[in-house]
C-alpha cells in the first residue's frame, strides 16, 4: 500500500511564483487553487512583508500560512491544524536590530549603508518597482531593514563578520541587502515543519526559489526546486537533487512543482 504524505510547498514569491517584473501570477492561479483543493499546502516563504503576503492570499482567494521578512516570523500555522499556534515570532524587532548595528559597526562602514527608509519615494519606487499603496506595504517592515551598500566586496564581507558576532546577518535578495536578526528562510522552514510534525508524521517538503537567498531553504527541503534566473548558472548551485526548469516565473513555478509531485508519488 502506497504511503500517503502531507505535502508542504514552501515558496519564494518574487521571481519564483510571481513574474519578476510585473508581480503577476494569473497564468498559474487556477493551478495553485487545484493544488490547495487536493490538500497540498502552499506556504509563501519570502522577504515580503506581512501585508504584502496577505494581499497575495486575497488575490488568490485562499487564506495561507506564511513566513515573512526572510524567516523573521511565521503566521497561520493554525490554518493547518487548530492545535498549532497562530504565530511564531523568530526575530527581534527592527529597532533592536538597528540599535545593535549602530553600536557595533564602525562609522566608516555605516556611511556605506544607504537605508531604504531614508530614500525619497521616487528612489524607493524605482528599487521595488512599486507605487502608492503597494510601495507602502513593502516598506512596512517589523523585523528587517533593507539597504543598498556602496562599499567594496571586501568591506561588505568585513561588515558581515562584525555584525555576525552580535547575532545579526546580511541577506542579499534580488534588489537589496536586508539587515536581519539571525534568522533566514531555511531556519523558519525547519521550525514550521517541526511544529507540524507534532501532529502529522508523514511529511514531504518542497521548496521553490530563484535566487541566492533561497539556496539554504532549498537545501533544507526534501525536493528543492529552482525557477529559471539568468543571473546565475546551475554550476553555481551545489544541490545534488535539484529540480530545475528553463522557464521563468510564473510558468516555471508550475513546471518544477509538477516534476516534484511526480517524484513524491514514486516514493
Amino acid at each position: 500500500m502506497q504511503k500517503v504524505f502531507k505535502i508542504l510547498i514552501f515558496t519564494d514569491l518574487d521571481g519564483s511564483l510571481l513574474h519578476r517584473d510585473t508581480f503577476k501570477f494569473d497564468k498559474i492561479k487556477d493551478y495553485l487553487r487545484q493544488l490547495i483543493s487536493r490538500g497540498i499546502f502552499i506556504i509563501p516563504n519570502t522577504s515580503k512583508t506581512d501585508k504584502e503576503i496577505l494581499e497575495f492570499s486575497y488575490d488568490l482567494g485562499v487564506s495561507l500560512p506564511y513566513i515573512c521578512e526572510n524567516g523573521a516570523a511565521i503566521y497561520g500555522l493554525d490554518l493547518l491544524d487548530e492545535n498549532l499556534p497562530k504565530e511564531l515570532i523568530l526575530s527581534r524587532e527592527k529597532e533592536d536590530v538597528l540599535n545593535i548595528f549602530k553600536n557595533t559597526v564602525p562609522i566608516n562602514l555605516q556611511i556605506k549603508c544607504k537605508w531604504l527608509s531614508e530614500m525619497d519615494k521616487k528612489e524607493q519606487s524605482l528599487i521595488f518597482g512599486l507605487k502608492d499603496e503597494k510601495l507602502k506595504m513593502a516598506l512596512d517592515r517589523k523585523y528587517t531593514i533593507p539597504f543598498i551598500f556602496s562599499g567594496t566586496k571586501k568591506e561588505k564581507n568585513q561588515l558581515s563578520k562584525i555584525i555576525k558576532k552580535d547575532g545579526l546577518c546580511l541577506q542579499e535578495g534580488g534588489r537589496l541587502i536586508n539587515l536581519t536578526d539571525r534568522v533566514n528562510k531555511a531556519k523558519a522552514l525547519q521550525v514550521f515543519v517541526r511544529f507540524y510534525k507534532k501532529y502529522y508524521k508523514n511529511v514531504k517538503t518542497v521548496a521553490v526559489g530563484d535566487n541566492y537567498n533561497d539556496l539554504d531553504m532549498l537545501k533544507t527541503s526534501d525536493f528543492p526546486c529552482l525557477v529559471f534566473n539568468d543571473k546565475f548558472t546551475l554550476d553555481e548551485i551545489p544541490i545534488n537533487n535539484l529540480i530545475t526548469t528553463n522557464k521563468p516565473s510564473p510558468e516555471g513555478w508550475a513546471d518544477v512543482i509538477k516534476m516534484a509531485l511526480v517524484k513524491i508519488n514514486k516514493n
